[in-house]
């Protein structure tokens, strides 16, 4: 056997093998869904718990206001939640925007923190803990500054937590809010149920894992204060502190009935960047956490840490192997035996990559229909693809700011 066979036998195992496992992710998830949906929502044990919502903000005038607004009128009794909004160093007129649903509803507990370049600017952690030294809450719940959660959402967030000691953080579901307004919205709205979601249900049905999304989960507050806080060095803080709570001996449970609906990038431009900073975000969390893969203490977290691993590293290596491989193959620089067996798994992995997102859309009202077949379909050979890229780039400004010792800076989703 060659040496191009050699790789791509091993690329193809690799690619093959995290692409069953994403199989099973969604058959998991799916029976978890379908199991809940004649399960009712547990109600809140005791009295309602005092809960503190912050909401980290910077430059977010286009969309503050009818998020503020959202969390004010949400089915929670009035008097047991307050909101802290951390107007991190805004140059626009959230400032005086906030100051005027202040001045609007005097009765309500509804705090608004604004920084400046010295105290503020650092990044979403930096942010939310200043907004945490303020805070009142026994439970700490999080939205970010394009959320328009629905009533019930917070409620259904506090009734899993207090009904259930061992949950150290309870998620929700965000959807995507925007998701007619073009292609590529349509892609993150598909990418958001399935990559994302529907993942998330398989791992806590298998596992008893999640992973807290940024957006839309209350934690406790004891929680926050034993690990010292956000990690001021993590832009994907929500993947970090995840796995500080599971060190900690805590679950994470989804709880799919808590929706909360936001704003997705509606440019190429903006969702690189955004997406380039997840990766680098989780690419941080992932090198500084491999190495409790072998440590004791770690097994409940062993299946994350392998699979971070996997999407970021070994997916990334083995699909970037196969491709060039078989375009080398086709134009006569090297020779495989394998590239018609490669290509004929390749048509095979489409086929299931298709099928199985189709199945994850039979969980939402109005999503299983023809026109997204057919989105799923150039999903596959366009909006993939780009992940590549997304990837490597967060790979190379991950690599280059350890090298540059680069402080860590707020990266902000332009808004529309």
């Amino acid at each position: 056997m060659t040496l191009p066979d050699v790789l791509m036998v091993i690329a193809v195992i690799c690619i093959w093998s995290l692409l069953l496992v994403n199989v099973v992710l969604i058959i998991a998830g799916y029976l978890y869904y379908i199991e809940g949906e004649n399960k009712p929502v547990p109600d809140i044990r005791g009295e309602a718990p005092f809960v503190t919502i912050m909401v980290p903000a910077h430059n977010e005038g286009k969309v503050i206001g009818k998020t503020v607004e959202s969390l004010l009128a949400l089915d929670y009794p009035h008097d047991r939640y307050e909101i802290i909004v951390i107007n991190d160093n805004s140059s626009d007129r959230s400032a005086e925007l906030l100051a005027g649903i202040q001045a609007r509803y005097p009765g309500r507990n509804l705090i608004v923190i604004n920084t400046d370049s010295v105290t503020g600017g650092k990044g979403k952690s930096n942010a939310l803990n200043i907004g945490f030294a303020q805070s009142k809450g026994e439970l700490i719940a999080i939205y970010d500054a394009d959320n328009t959660p629905e009533k019930t959402a917070l409620r259904y967030l506090v009734a899993e937590i207090t009904n259930d000691s061992s949950l150290g953080a309870v998620i929700g579901k965000f959807r995507t809010r925007n998701r007619d307004v073009n292609l590529l919205t349509r892609f993150i709205n598909i990418e958001t149920l399935s990559f994302q979601w529907m993942a998330q249900a398989g791992r806590w049905k298998l596992f008893k894992l999640c992973t807290i999304p940024g957006t839309n989960f209350i934690m406790r507050r004891h929680i926050v204060e034993t690990i010292g806080g956000w990690d001021v060095k993590a832009i994907a803080e929500d993947t970090e502190i995840s796995f500080r709570i599971y060190m900690m001996g805590y679950k994470i449970k989804f709880q799919p009935r808590a929706v909360t609906w936001e704003q997705e990038p509606q440019t190429v431009k903006v969702w690189f960047k955004q997406r380039t900073r997840w990766a680098k975000g989780n690419i941080y969390v992932i090198v500084k956490y491999c190495k409790l893969l072998f440590h004791p203490s770690a097994k409940t977290i062993r299946f994350d840490i392998l699979y971070y691993l996997s999407i970021y590293f070994l997916l990334l290596i083995s699909l970037v192997t196969s491709d060039l491989l078989l375009i080398l193959h086709a134009l006569g620089y090297v020779y495989t035996t394998i590239a018609g067996l490669s290509t004929f798994l390749w048509l095979l992995a489409i086929v299931l990559f298709v099928v199985g997102i189709y199945v994850t859309l039979t969980t939402e009202k109005g999503e299983m229909n023809v026109s997204n077949l057919w989105i799923i379909l150039l999903m596959y050979v366009s909006y993939c693809q780009m992940w590549l890229v997304v990837v490597a780039y967060g790979m190379y400004h991950y690599i280059r700011d350890v090298v540059g010792a680069r402080e860590v800076k707020w990266y902000k989703t332009e808004r529309f």
